[in-house]
């Protein structure tokens, strides 16, 4: 991991696929718009092409690929409704609402600058509890001269907080994004989204996902909420995992949890039938290929148990432990694998995370 020479006083954080998990939640909204036309979705293109367009760029690009018969304007104003209603169900991607509060409580600076329209950014955020007020800048696409790849709206940014661009560091998940706040002269640290593997090229730092963002690297004030070599974490559920042998899948759609920046070990419980509910250790491995929606998991009952094969489970993960090693999903390590159960076991058995097992048990889960 890289580290600025120069201290950081501030941080310019993108919004979408960054902090807030947009992208899941609306997914299926330009389908349904492209279905009144007697269109069909193109994936793959949607999947590799859009990403860090602005909101102008997007509407004029849909038009163009899908011989659309309306302006950009008209598109955006049939649409966007919509996906407005879609934003309401948006959840803050991992790690996101820990390292925001954190530093907003350290009293460093913070904005956020996005390629979305500064009225769309401020309806995204209205759902997050007091994002709005984390942050002292807020900036769009619509309020400068050019959205990224120009460094425009980080340069912004720098001035409305009243911070040189040496001293501000940006976290992005784009790779349009990164070579914006690389030409703005500013560090940057990089979580990519699926499919935006560029970013490792140019970032100074490329992590997995915000539980890995080490401050103190940076100049910033160090977290102080592990416990025990745990880290609790606001809780993922997982409704239908598929288990076959050592390895597990989980085929995402809509509903799932299982979002890209989720990456690591973590642990939590599992219901395996209707009367059990299991401590249980979880790696998660990336999703390198954004042609499958298929992510492979390790998982192993922390009290010894084995379980069966050809099993559909479901998961609540509260707790974080480590990132991602270099050999993958795989725990291969015995001593560390052993290390790791010690403290999911310790952890599940404390009050802080007992209580979520009863979520596995209710009728009602939230999926």
């Amino acid at each position: 991991m890289n580290s600025s020479e120069t201290s950081i006083l501030a941080v310019v954080f993108d919004l979408d696929g960054t902090l807030l998990d947009t992208e899941r939640v609306t997914r299926g909204v330009l389908k349904e718009f492209l279905a009144k036309y007697g269109k069909e979705l193109d994936k793959e293109r949607e999947d590799n092409k859009r990403v860090g367009l602005t909101q102008s760029e997007s509407a004029a690009a849909i038009v163009r690929d899908y011989c659309l018969p309306l302006s950009p304007d008209e598109y955006m104003m049939e649409i966007m409704p919509m996906y407005r209603e879609s934003w309401a169900h948006a959840k803050a991607l991992p790690g996101a609402n820990r390292l925001i509060k954190h530093l907003h409580k350290h009293g460093v600076p913070l904005a956020l600058a996005s390629n979305s329209f500064r009225e769309n950014i401020e309806a995204k955020i209205s759902y997050q509890q007091g994002w709005k007020e984390y942050f002292s800048v807020i900036l769009g696409s619509d309020q400068v001269k050019s959205g990224k790849p120009s460094p425009d709206i980080y340069t912004e940014a720098a001035k409305r907080m009243g911070v040189d661009v040496a001293c501000c560091l940006v976290i992005e998940d784009s790779s349009v994004g990164v070579r914006a706040a690389k030409d703005a002269k500013m560090k940057v640290v990089a979580i990519p989204s699926r499919g935006e593997a560029d970013c490792s090229t140019i970032a100074d730092t490329i992590l997995h996902s915000l539980l890995e963002f080490r401050p103190e690297l940076w100049g910033l004030p160090q977290f102080q909420d592990w416990i025990d070599n745990a880290l609790p974490i606001e809780p993922i559920y997982i409704s239908s995992v598929y288990r076959d042998g050592s390895i597990s899948e989980v085929e995402e759609d809509d509903k799932s949890a299982l979002r890209d920046q989720i990456v690591g070990v973590y642990f939590g419980w599992t219901k395996v039938d209707m009367h059990q509910v299991l401590k249980v250790v979880v790696s998660i491995g990336q999703n390198h290929c954004c042609r499958t929606a298929k992510r492979k998991m390790q998982m192993c009952l922390v009290d010894g148990k084995n379980l069966m094969a050809n099993l559909q489970l479901e998961l609540v993960l509260v707790g974080y432990i480590q990132e991602l090693n270099s050999k993958g999903p795989r725990i291969t390590d015995m001593e560390i694998f052993e290390e790791v159960k010690s403290i999911a076991r310790r952890s599940l058995d404390s009050p802080m995370f007992i209580h979520h097992s009863s979520i596995l048990s209710a009728a009602n889960m939230v999926k």
